[in-house]
């Protein structure tokens, strides 16, 4: 018997098994009735029994498709129940208007060259940055990163500590995240086997040479890892790390699991995405749909999706001294299913904005604890690369926490929608109420992350003239 027979045998003998205990019920005595479910259940588990022990007949053209859809039913299960989230979703893919013929990567290409940028902060500000998640640069290999306006060689040494050199050799120039090695603490360039040490960037070795100038060295950047991600130190007056992201002490002791992750490639200015956090009026416009109703923000108040609604309840705080690189955010979600709430899907959120570019958002559901590690990286001026990693408690299920991580996904990628196509608005019009107060407490305490040399955004007229 093969599988498609299996299925069509199993819905024909349960509705044959049913229709007939049922019309019996009705004329037999009540100690009769379970005489009938046990012979019914009897010659159920005979079929199964001579099913499984039968040999598929390998001419029977059915018999290959009931196999192909089981190895189907058995590979989706197992990323279900077992391979974390990665949902990725690069510039132009989301967060666009189609315009005509038009392809995705046109269509964001214009929007970049003829939208208003505004009168925007500086582009790079102070702090610590997100530069990759540790558990992706193994043990001797060497990254090339873009970041911060920066090129970057960053590489994990022999002993494991990971490094952040300049990427380009002093000597020639080649860039040593294209070809380098590493050896022992250093890395090597692959033009002319300088060797460079991670720690300080001094050069080491140079195989010609007998003795090395003291020029020849390149910037080492402070670099630290911690909650399975590496962060760069970035001032632009070269002032040394004052304070640090606090450590998520449950990942660090193994009690909470990496279940997933969301990356995002989005076109605006640095500060407008942490601004969200103090926006409390934004979150039952755009993320008051229920996630079902998708992410285009056009047709996420279709009728079809009124039934169920997201509820947000949220404040935002400045942390009091010496914590005052942090912002405290407060959220509680509730959804309701016609106008009745739905208790399992509640949330309580608190989060601390850490800097410019760090967010953890702890959680607690019914079904456990957890964290939210928003990681936001500037790539250009104008392009961001904002991460989340979802750690939760070991009990819970994988795809309950793929669950959750799919759904703060996709509430991002309404927000992108936002994001890709505003301009920065220096001086908004605020009216005088609790909610916009916010906005404006929250742009003073973000403009301590920039400093007089402060990277800004300059624009290039193009003329006809030489």
């Amino acid at each position: 018997m093969t599988g498609l027979e299996v299925g069509v045998f199993v819905s024909l003998l349960i509705s044959t098994v049913s229709a007939s205990v049922t019309e019996k019920i009705l004329i037999t005595p009540l100690f009769e009735i379970g005489e009938l479910w046990i012979n019914a259940s009897s010659m159920l588990f005979g079929r199964v029994t001579t099913l499984l022990t039968s040999v598929p007949n390998p001419y029977n053209v059915t018999t290959y498709v009931g196999v192909v859809i089981a190895c189907l039913v058995i590979y989706y299960g197992y990323v279900l129940f077992f391979v974390p989230l990665n949902r990725v979703r690069k510039l132009g893919d989301i967060g666009y208007v189609n315009e005509g013929s038009w392809n995705k990567r046109e269509i964001a290409n214009m929007v970049r060259q003829r939208r208003k940028v505004g009168a925007i902060p500086p582009v790079y500000p102070n702090g610590w940055f997100p530069v990759m998640e540790a558990f992706t640069l193994k043990t001797g290999e060497v990254k090339n990163v873009s970041i911060l306006g920066l090129a970057l060689a960053v590489f994990r040494d022999e002993k494991g500590f990971a490094h952040a050199l300049d990427a380009y050799c002093p000597h020639m120039g080649a860039n040593m995240a294209a070809g380098g090695r590493v050896c022992g603490d250093s890395l090597e360039c692959p033009f002319h086997a300088w060797k460079f040490r991670g720690e300080d960037g001094k050069c080491t070795s140079i195989p010609y040479a007998e003795k090395i100038p003291d020029i020849a060295k390149v910037k080492s950047w402070p670099i630290l890892e911690r909650n399975r991600w590496l962060y760069l130190w970035f001032h632009a007056e070269g002032v040394e790390p004052f304070w640090m992201p606090p450590e998520i002490e449950e990942i660090t002791r193994g009690e909470w699991t990496y279940r997933g992750r969301s990356e995002h490639i989005i076109n605006a200015h640095i500060e407008e995405i942490p601004e969200n956090g103090a926006d409390v009026v934004h979150l039952s416009q755009v993320h008051g749909p229920v996630i079902g109703a998708g992410i285009d923000l056009r047709y996420m108040w279709s009728e079809l999706w009124a039934f169920a609604r997201h509820s947000w309840d949220a404040k935002w705080e400045a942390a009091p001294p010496p914590d005052g690189h942090i912002g405290k955010i407060t959220l509680k979600h509730s959804m309701s299913l016609f106008g009745k709430r739905f208790p399992p899907i509640d949330l309580t959120v608190h989060g601390q904005q850490i800097g410019p570019g760090i967010v953890y958002l702890r959680f607690t559901s019914w079904f456990g604890n957890g964290v939210y590690i928003q990681s936001l990286t500037p790539i250009e001026p104008m392009v961001q690369k904002l991460v989340h990693n979802i750690y939760v408690t070991k009990y819970m299920p994988m795809c309950v926490a793929k669950f959750l991580m799919l759904g703060e996904a996709i509430q991002v990628e309404r927000d992108v929608m936002i994001w890709n196509n505003k301009q920065y608005c220096a001086k908004p019009v605020l009216v005088k109420s609790k909610e916009d107060s916010l906005i404006a407490r929250h742009r003073r305490w973000y403009s301590q992350f920039y400093s007089e040399n402060s990277p800004q955004l300059t624009f290039k007229q193009e003329t006809l003239e030489w």
